[in-house]
């Protein structure tokens, strides 16, 4: 391993690798960012994350990452939908609910296309279980 850290060195002083333009562009992009949103409310078999507001203008999507049942840490999967937030206090608009997996673990799952800089949202999920206690499930989100 430190045989090739050193010819990519010795490379790089060289001159010999060069970045594309297009590349270079690619690096100066914004991109999306992660979260972990708290949760907010329980309703109807759902947990609903706090609004997050991000107005990053590099993402147009919403995805989830890094899934996981506190109380069983082998569950990677769960099934996610978007709230998508009124500004003018209009009722939300809901994105179909998707089955999203983290396996592997940093697998992202995209929830929502199109989604503009300054949109406030929520990401709800659907719990297994309520007894004894309500499904916790810690996540990433990808704005």
């Amino acid at each position: 391993m430190k045989k090739i850290a050193c010819v990519i060195t010795a490379a790089a002083a060289l001159g010999a690798i060069t970045v594309s333009p297009a590349a270079a562009a690619t690096a100066s992009t914004p991109r999306c960012t992660s979260i972990r949103p708290q949760a907010d409310f329980y309703a109807g078999g759902r947990i609903a994350s706090m609004p997050i507001a991000d107005n990053n203008p590099g993402c147009t999507t919403i995805s989830v990452s890094n899934i996981r049942d506190v109380a069983r840490p082998a569950d990677r999967c769960q099934t996610f939908l978007v709230a998508l937030l009124s500004a003018d206090g209009r009722d939300p608009t809901y994105t179909e609910p998707v089955r999203a997996c983290s396996i592997p673990a940093g697998k992202r799952t995209v929830l929502a296309t199109g989604v503009p800089a300054g949109t406030s949202f929520r990401v709800i999920y659907a719990i297994d279980y309520l007894e004894p206690q309500p499904q916790t499930v810690r996540y990433r989100v990808w704005r």
